[in-house]
């Protein structure tokens, strides 16, 4: 079915629901799109924040192995028991203290006492799930920092180490001698990182170094394929593992001599994320849905609510088409449409009083030719009546021929008093009072009337009136003489054009001029225009406006005539007696012209 073809009803509901629902979908997708902006920011402050995590348990990890050293490297027993080497006696002078910080730094933590060389004396923790190396080099590499502590990564035989040397010193004949190195720290393994995952809020990590993995908290195939990604772009931001997406931050390991050991990757996944995304944009979808399901049956009733009076109208229109005047509209409300639904009862009122009125004139007009026939018919019986008074008169008759004449006289008198009785109930049209009118006002009143035919037909009406122009007239018949004028020059422009009216006194006359820019009047029908019934190149029409709008200006004692034009369109010429200036003295001022309005 073609739109053209649809009913009013479905045309603004259809229209009214694709409008409502494409908003709905573009307020829902901008909606998503601004919410999906906000979680992944939010993830990515999630990620750094978790890094600062990461970086402040890292450096308290750090600060209490350096702090734990540092005390221990300046007990008096402590470094008595450094200075005899032996195993045992460091492990009762150090092991009770070193038990109670390693409860704190968890079982990853190791304290080793090692040599000058950097071999290893002693250690004091033997729950490390990885066995310590023998021998520290890193000890000879950095000994011209002593007596500062030294601190960093280091990985030795495939193990990632967070190391704090502690150099102890012995008062010699010579000055101080280096007699120990304290060697505590951790090892950076899978339970570290988890450890660390679960003191984040869920990041995940990864400690790598070059192709080597010392620890990770997923699982091995994201681990390989995060490496790989990592290791394409080089740098941080979103990365993939073939499965979930994720924010990420890298942060280098540097080892004792401040060189790269490695590199620490921080991960905050999506996938929690867009659960709460999908989950929303369900809840999303939802209320689109219901919110369109609602506003689409508001529409269809509101539609309805707007189509039923015009639905009324439309069916009450067309009784009128057929003359039915007697149709009537309920009237609800006081809205546009009811105010419609009144109007339309108060012009089938108007079309009714009118309807009643044409008949009575038809009836009139009837009862006047039916007068003029008995006119007509009065001839014979008054030549009757006047034969049989003229043969009483002068002719000396007989009794019966007196009485034959007297019942022929009797007869036709009859019949005239059944003609005049007809004749009294016959209703003649009588000419309205003329009164005093200006001029500018009555074509302002035809203008008026026309104005919106000619706004339709893009007509324009130009009216170009000396002041001061009043005329007896009667009114309302001249004004039809211009309303059937400004008409008839607008049905012939349907193309658009324009209509001047003109007036100006000329001796003791006013002339108007009414022309348009239409086709004009051919010469052959100009004898014929003015007479009854006579319609060339119009749609509609019996052809008796211009005879009778002749014949108002004729009652008005002047004439109208068509003038001639220069160039395309037609022009009349009305002319229309002017008052004397003693009679229009004696009259109220008549209302301002065209001019002053």
């Amino acid at each position: 079915m073609s739109w053209s073809r649809l009913s009013l009803h479905w045309k603004i509901w259809l229209s009214t629901s694709v409008a409502v629902t494409a908003l709905f979908g573009v307020t829902g997708v901008l909606l998503q799109r601004q919410m999906l902006e906000t979680m992944n920011e939010t993830l990515r402050t999630e990620a750094r924040e978790s890094f600062r995590a990461y970086e402040s348990l890292w450096k308290s990890r750090s600060q209490t192995l350096a702090s734990v050293a540092a005390v221990m490297s300046s007990m008096p027993n402590v470094r008595s028991a450094f200075q005899t080497r032996h195993r045992p006696t460091i492990r009762d002078a150090a092991g009770e203290l070193w038990e109670k910080v390693a409860d704190d730094l968890q079982e990853t933590a190791f304290f080793v006492v090692a040599d000058p060389a950097g071999n290893t004396v002693a250690a004091l923790d033997s729950r490390l799930p990885v066995d310590l190396p023998p021998n520290w080099p890193m000890i000879k590499t950095v000994r011209d920092r002593f007596p500062a502590q030294a601190s960093g990564f280091s990985h030795i035989k495939n193990q990632l180490f967070q190391l704090v040397l502690t150099p102890v010193y012995v008062d010699g004949g010579v000055g101080r001698q280096l007699m120990s190195v304290l060697v505590t720290g951790y090892v950076v393994n899978h339970l570290v990182a988890q450890r660390m995952k679960n003191s984040t809020g869920g990041s995940e990590f990864l400690f790598v170094s070059g192709d080597r993995v010392f620890a990770s908290t997923l699982n091995d195939r994201a681990t390989q394929a995060l490496q790989a990604n990592l290791a394409s772009r080089g740098q941080g931001g979103t990365v993939g593992d073939g499965v979930s997406e994720y924010a990420s931050f890298r942060e280098q390991l540097v080892d004792l001599e401040g060189r790269p050991a490695g590199e620490l990757w921080v991960f905050r996944s999506f996938d929690q994320a867009r659960q709460r995304a999908a989950e929303l944009q369900r809840y999303l979808i939802a209320i689109w849905i219901a919110a369109v399901g609602v506003s689409l049956l508001m529409t269809y009733l509101l539609a309805r609510r707007i189509v039923q009076p015009v639905r009324l109208l439309d069916r009450a229109a067309s009784q009128v088409a057929v003359q039915n005047y007697g149709i009537r509209v309920p009237v609800g409300g006081d809205d546009e449409l009811g105010r419609l639904a009144g109007t339309f009862n108060s012009m089938c009122d108007s079309l009714q009083v009118a309807q009643q009125e044409l008949i009575r004139q038809e009836r009139i007009s009837t009862i006047g030719r039916m007068a003029s026939s008995i006119v007509h018919d009065l001839r014979n019986p008054l030549a009757a009546i006047y034969g049989g008074a003229e043969m009483m008169v002068d002719t000396e008759l007989s009794p019966s021929q007196v009485k034959r004449v007297a019942a022929n006289i009797y007869k036709s008198s009859r019949r005239i008093q059944e003609m005049l009785q007809d004749l009294l109930q016959v209703t003649r049209g009588t000419r309205g009072a003329k009164e005093l009118c200006s001029l500018a006002e009555v074509v302002a009143a035809a203008v008026e009337s026309n104005q919106e035919l000619a706004a339709a037909a893009n007509v324009r009406i130009e009216v170009d009136l000396a002041g001061g122009i009043e005329l007896m007239l009667e009114r309302s018949r001249v004004e039809r003489v211009f309303l059937n004028l400004i008409a008839n020059a607008v049905e012939m422009m349907p193309q658009g054009g324009a209509v001047r009216i003109a007036g100006r006194p000329v001796g003791g006359q006013v002339e108007i001029e009414v022309s348009d820019t239409g086709p004009g009047i051919a010469p052959e029908i100009r004898a014929k225009l003015f007479q009854p019934f006579a319609s060339f190149g119009k749609r509609n029409g019996l052809g008796l406006g211009l005879a009778l709008s002749r014949q108002t200006i004729l009652d008005q004692g002047g004439d109208l005539s068509v003038a001639d034009k220069a160039g395309p369109g037609a022009s009349f010429r009305i002319r229309l007696p002017l008052q004397p200036a003693a009679v229009a003295a004696n009259r109220r001022p008549s209302a301002s012209n065209l001019e002053a309005r």
